[in-house]
């Protein structure tokens, strides 16, 4: 059985926007590069559009650890995003968080 990080938290946090707020919501959601690329503990932090639905937007994080993941989603520009700006913007969203397996 391959090995696992389990220090390390793979977050994937899909968003479909509302019909006709894609742009809105990619603006929205780039927005939160920056600040979020500035946290420590930050590894990875991209936003990506699905080809086949491009309604579908996505980030692919990685954190050092659950508590720096933890400190992040409770940011005050995290928590306006999701009780603010949110509801306007996806019809729909998941947040998943996975244990990566190491090569």
């Amino acid at each position: 059985m391959p090995d696992k990080n389990t220090t390390q938290v793979v977050c994937v946090a899909e968003f479909h926007a509302i019909e006709g707020k894609t742009d809105e919501l990619i603006a929205a959601l780039h927005a939160l590069m920056k600040p979020t690329h500035e946290e420590p503990g930050c590894l990875r932090y991209e936003l990506n559009q699905r080809k086949d639905e491009p309604r579908w937007i996505t980030f692919i994080e990685k954190w050092k650890d659950k508590k720096v993941f933890d400190t992040h989603c409770a940011t005050p520009y995290i928590t306006h995003y999701f009780d603010n700006v949110r509801p306007g913007l996806v019809d729909e969203f998941t947040v998943k968080l996975y244990d990566e397996i190491l090569p």
